[in-house]
């Protein structure tokens, strides 16, 4: 029975949501995508990801292939780089 009990209370404890993330994150870094448009049209690679997140001031860097299933969590700290069929960049947006 106790054990049922114990097993009933880490499922339900499972359920709750998270708590919220603090202004800017973890690393304290807030994303701006203001002066991004430079890297429009370039291929989606190490580099220009590298300096995406440099540009923006992200602390986390998400691809987005076409068709590929995104997250509708915020996260003030992320930069999502959307790609197209030839892996050029098609958007780049914060959160």
């Amino acid at each position: 029975m106790r054990s049922a009990c114990l097993a009933a209370a880490l499922l339900l404890a499972a359920c709750t949501t998270a708590t919220a993330v603090s202004p800017g994150g973890a690393a304290g870094n807030i994303c701006s995508t203001e002066g991004t448009d430079q890297f429009l049209g370039q291929q989606g690679n190490s580099e220009s990801g590298a300096a995406i997140m440099h540009a923006t001031h992200a602390a986390v860097l998400r691809w987005a292939p076409p068709g590929y299933m995104l997250t509708m969590d915020f996260s003030p700290s992320r930069v999502t780089v959307r790609l197209g069929p030839r892996g050029e960049i098609t958007a780049i947006n914060c959160g």
